[in-house]
């Protein structure tokens, strides 16, 4: 970890244990948001690690691991739009299986986490799944969309990118996204005490973080790389990102509670909290 992430990490910690100190419940549910390949998962491991070894028993819970089953999506693509078929907006999630995990740490029970094969494109059984103890005190929910609003239906109208012109041309995947992310999303997101948004430099930089995941993964696969993706499916993948990932970077600076603003190198900037925040 470079130095300027070590200093970030340190800020973020500091400012989750005094927020905790003044919390009423357990466990106190973190959120932490960003674009792909900005490093969520990076620093919600990191962030986790760093809690525990001051005495906070921590758990970890990523977006992606509350993907719907395989079968469930194609369900979804055959009853409502052929793109449900691809996993990652709003809709592709189990939202009652986050909020059944939470409710059960909140009442003092172990919970299990589950666990998503991105290789299978499926859920892992659940003799993959790791337990959170019933002491957890932090809940760390990290992922792409969370914190997320819907667009007003307006913004909905015209599409942002090719794929939403030519496989979306009447609106109603994007818009079934939205409602979707108006639902049970918001009654998830609303448990969350404390936000942090990872500020990408602008959609720009997504494409080339995320290509740059997938050669980290060719290289890691070696021989066996059926299920990495190459720079062109890449491209297209992000493309069902592109509409609600630019929102965020729009709308939720205003209002998350730290905004860690990146440069292109996802080397922290800076550390802010907005104005509706500061005291």
């Amino acid at each position: 970890m470079s130095s300027d992430a070590g200093i970030a990490l340190s800020a973020i910690g500091d400012a989750v244990r005094t927020a905790m100190a003044g919390a009423s419940r357990r466990p106190f549910v973190l959120g932490i948001c960003g674009a792909q390949g900005s490093g969520k998962s990076t620093l919600s491991n990191a962030l986790s690690a760093w809690m525990r070894e001051k005495g906070v028993p921590t758990a970890v819970l990523s977006i992606d691991d509350l993907y719907r089953t395989r079968a469930e999506r194609e369900r979804m693509a055959r009853e409502i739009h052929p793109l449900f078929g691809v996993r990652g907006v709003p809709g592709t999630h189990d939202v009652g299986l986050g909020l059944d995990i939470v409710a059960a740490l909140t009442v003092g029970r172990e919970a299990a986490l589950p666990r998503f094969d991105k290789a299978r494109d499926d859920r892992a059984p659940a003799d993959a799944w790791e337990i959170a103890p019933a002491d957890t005190a932090l809940l760390i929910l990290e992922g792409w969309c969370v914190g997320a609003r819907p667009e007003e239906d307006g913004a909905l109208v015209e599409p942002v990118n090719e794929l939403e012109r030519v496989e979306d041309g009447e609106g109603r995947w994007r818009r079934a996204v939205n409602r979707a992310l108006a639902g049970d999303y918001q009654a998830l997101f609303a448990r969350l005490d404390m936000l942090v948004l990872l500020a990408a430099p602008g959609f720009e930089a997504v494409r080339d973080w995320r290509v740059e995941q997938e050669h980290g993964l060719a290289r890691s696969a070696g021989a066996d790389a059926s299920g990495v993706m190459s720079d062109a499916q890449v491209e297209r993948f992000i493309r069902f990102y592109e509409r609600l990932t630019r929102h965020i970077l729009s709308e939720m600076p205003g209002r998350a509670d730290l905004v860690v603003r990146l440069a292109k190198d996802r080397t922290p900037l800076s550390i802010t909290v907005p104005a509706a925040h500061s005291r």
